[in-house]
């Protein structure tokens, strides 16, 4: 029998019956700590960070409604002070790889309770499995920011014309977004009109933001120059939406990277066998190191904001100028002057969310915003419910989720229940279903079955919480 709890209202603030918070210790005030203690933070967790910058953690006590503990990371008298004891779960993003191991390491030595969560950005650790293995360092999750952010750009390059991709179900299924453009295909279309183009049912829209903002989605929604428009479809139907959207623009061939650092050297190995990759690095000693780590890639020392530079490389023939250098301002300045010198197409990465308020008028086409691309990854091991992946979006604002359907023990679960008896918010949009490693429509009469991947988009954080009251564990 389908059991379903009640949904409240749209506009409850959903704290009656809400599950018991979970402590949280994050190691590391920086860009990514700060940025994951954010998006926790307004998720009403019980959060500490631990830094041994002062100034870091009164900016951060200032704007949320956190504790903070000075002091190194790694040394167990101030994981004992930080309350690691009764912490649900530690996230040790320091810049050091070292420090955020060797306090994993302490905490299972010492503690059994908290789970761990380790960034590690060397390449020459990740590449080494054994290192996290069943003897190995005692990390229960690792996560490597910069192999995602380069996956994220990869994505992109492949698939000329998106604004954002996310991968689900191991690849089977992809979420992606496009720009509205006046006179476009989808331009004063309605949502319902747009059915018949897209793929046989397995194809929907999920999302609609105009100008920032959520639209909630019906058949009836009218899309406007500007919207940008969330899909899901299946992977291999991605290309023939866009063409059908024209929105597949012509393949990448040559690429300048500039930044040669953690994710310039990444994204450089993982296209030159495939592309003509130039990087221009501004530090002499950076630049000789990649350059005989980079065998088919052609390595520039110079500023990646010189024109005389970009002309002498022929930026006007550069199918892509990619600015992923570690300082926003030098990647704003570098790719708005590629562009104006004739680069088709240009990707800017951005730290601080508060500089995309920039962008508009300098010409760029993309922002890729680490942090954001670095949260799901995370997200994904805190939401109280089987999720396989979780994709934040919207500057955090809004979330892709995709959960597995389970029998549960009350009979909550939205397991035997057809799709029309699942009283979901208007902001929560189902994507896409995948059994037994298949793609299959979603339509009014499905029913969820024991094992079912469904992939979700919640244009509010709020409305997670609904998701995960009805895809819990076992």
């Amino acid at each position: 029998m389908c059991r379903l709890p009640a949904c409240p209202a749209s506009g409850s603030d959903n704290k009656q019956g809400q599950a018991q918070l979970l402590k949280i210790l994050i190691l590391g005030a920086g860009v990514t700590g700060s940025s994951v203690a954010e998006a926790l933070a307004n998720e009403n967790n019980d959060i500490v960070v631990i830094d041994f910058k002062p100034e870091l953690l009164e900016a951060l006590k200032e704007r949320f409604d956190i504790a903070t503990v000075v002091g190194n990371a790694a040394h167990p008298n101030i994981l004992e002070q930080a309350g690691v004891a009764s912490a649900d779960i530690v996230i040790a993003v320091t810049d050091s790889d070292e420090t955020n191991m060797l306090a994993c390491l302490i905490i299972k030595a010492l503690y059994s309770r908290p789970k761990t969560i380790a960034r590690v950005r060397a390449i020459e650790y990740l590449k080494n499995p054994k290192l996290f293995g069943d003897n190995g360092i005692p990390v229960d999750f690792v996560i490597s920011p910069e192999q995602i952010v380069m996956e994220s750009i990869r994505n992109l390059i492949e698939l000329p014309g998106v604004m954002h991709i996310s991968n689900f179900a191991d690849g089977l299924v992809r979420l992606f977004s496009v720009k509205v453009v006046a006179d476009g295909v989808l331009t004063g279309k309605k949502i319902k009109s747009l059915r018949d183009r897209l793929a046989k049912g397995k194809t929907r829209v999920a999302a609609i933001f105009r100008q920032g903002k959520p639209l909630v989605i019906n058949g009836e929604a009218v899309i406007q120059t500007g919207d940008e428009v969330f899909f899901v479809a299946p992977s291999q139907e991605v290309r023939r939406v866009l063409s059908e959207l024209n929105k597949l623009e012509s393949p990448v061939k040559r690429i300048i990277i500039a930044g040669g650092g953690h994710i310039g050297k990444r994204l450089a190995l993982a296209l030159q066998n495939s592309y003509q990759v130039k990087i221009i690095e501004k530090d002499p000693r950076r630049a000789k190191k990649i350059s005989h780590e980079l065998g088919k890639t052609i390595v520039l020392l110079g500023d990646c904001a010189d024109e005389a530079l970009l002309l002498d490389e022929s930026i006007e023939s550069t199918d892509l100028f990619c600015a992923i250098t570690d300082n926003d301002g030098v990647n704003i300045i570098s790719a708005s002057l590629a562009k104006s010198l004739g680069a088709r197409k240009t990707i800017c990465l951005l730290n601080h969310i508060s500089y995309s308020k920039l962008l508009p008028g300098t010409g760029i086409d993309v922002s890729v915003l680490p942090n954001q691309e670095t949260l799901g990854s995370i997200l994904k091991h805190l939401r109280r419910a089987d999720v396989a992946q979780v994709s934040s979006l919207c500057g955090g604002s809004a979330e892709a989720i995709e959960a597995i359907a389970h029998h549960t023990t009350d009979g909550i679960s939205v397991v035997g229940c057809q799709v029309d008896a699942i009283e979901l918010p208007a902001g929560i949009v189902m994507g896409a279903l995948i059994r037994a490693k298949e793609v299959i429509p979603i339509h009014h009469d499905t029913v969820f079955e024991e094992g079912d991947h469904v992939v979700m988009f919640a244009i509010e954080k709020r409305l997670v919480a609904h998701i995960e009251k009805l895809f819990r564990p076992i």
